[in-house]
């Protein structure tokens, strides 16, 4: 097993620490009263995040970890560019659940707040036990990589569906256990009604988006353990990549339709790193055919796949906007926020 950058728990506990301050400000100072997130904000907030991020991994970690050297340079951005990518496919999925439930714009960041703080402890239990099993099971990277190229395969071919809530047991299982009332109050997820203590349809909304970052978060923890099993590099790539959600969603949550080959590219992507896990677990000779895949070349050709679909996506929408291009526009394939019936 490769050596593990060795960081103590009082740096993991000052990282930690740091993240729950910048939460805690941002939801008790910055976002305290319920408001619209506008273009302008979000667009600041967007460029906050992703600053804070390559100043963590380019000048920070250097000088805050023993051990961090180039190389751990590259895997953090490579994770990173990972991550914030497969989170863009998730923006899009909460933009038809906020669609589908009609969450008033001025309660959508209080839910994205709260969902987000939740992802990061379900991601890093989940990280916690990948690290520990790879560490234990080095074979179990190949069961990662064999699930990445099938994951991306299936996404790469299936067909768009909506926000099915009545399919959710989480849900369910809410529903069952709580009363809830008929109509959003205020930004509160709790009430008092008839004596009992109801769930208002905003809790619903913050249930469905936990558990849809859930069954993201199985893609997306073993693709980060595609590009380095460094616990540190894994946690704090994906905590940077979740944190810049909130104001990515209302950056891109009216341009989905600009994205519509976004799909095609993650489902790429997912397949790239499920292949390079396959021959290449991060330099250990487990088996004769085993083929380097350099971090920089990694780090290249994810950048290389979205960005072309990215641009195509571009390139797309503006034959459309062309005299004649209306009839394409509607058979187009890009992902629209469902309404509800």
């Amino acid at each position: 097993m490769e050596a593990w950058i060795g960081v103590p728990p009082w740096q993991w506990a000052v990282f930690i620490a740091c993240i729950l301050f910048f939460l805690a400000l941002d939801l008790g100072v910055f976002h305290r009263h319920a408001h619209v997130v506008r273009f302008r904000e979000a667009l600041c907030w967007t460029c906050l995040w992703v600053g804070m991020s390559l100043v963590f991994g380019l000048v920070v970690a250097p000088r805050m970890v023993e051990g961090w050297t180039h190389q751990e340079t590259l895997e953090y951005l490579t994770g990173y560019l990972v991550e914030l990518s497969l989170s863009m496919d998730n923006v899009f999925v909460i933009a038809m659940i906020f669609a589908y439930f009609r969450v008033p714009p001025e309660y959508q960041h209080r839910v994205l707040f709260w969902g987000i703080l939740g992802a990061l402890v379900m991601r890093g239990i989940m990280i916690a036990a990948g690290a520990a099993l790879v560490q234990r099971f080095l074979w179990t990277l190949y069961i990662f990589g064999a699930f990445l190229v099938v994951t991306g395969v299936k996404m790469l071919f299936s067909r768009e569906e909506g926000v099915h809530p009545e399919r959710n047991p989480v849900l369910r299982a809410a529903r069952r256990w709580f009363p809830v009332t008929s109509d959003y109050v205020g930004q509160r997820f709790f009430v008092r009604q008839a004596g009992r203590r109801a769930i208002t349809p905003l809790m619903l909304v913050l249930l469905m988006v936990e558990t849809t970052d859930l069954i993201f978060a199985v893609d997306s923890i073993p693709a980060i353990f595609g590009i380095t099993t460094k616990p540190f590099i894994v946690f704090t790539s994906n905590v940077f990549a979740i944190l810049g959600l909130r104001s990515l969603y209302f950056v891109l949550a009216n341009l989905i339709a600009l994205f519509r080959y976004l799909k095609t590219g993650l489902s790429l992507v997912l397949v790239f790193i499920g292949v390079k896990m396959l021959v290449d677990p991060h330099g250990h000779k487990v088996h004769w055919w085993q083929v380097e895949v350099p971090t920089m070349v990694a780090l290249g050709v994810v950048a290389g796949i979205l960005g072309a679909s990215i641009l195509a996506s571009i390139l797309q929408a503006a034959c459309e906007r062309r005299p004649g291009g209306e009839a394409s526009a509607k058979n187009a394939g890009g992902a629209r926020p469902a309404e509800r019936p």
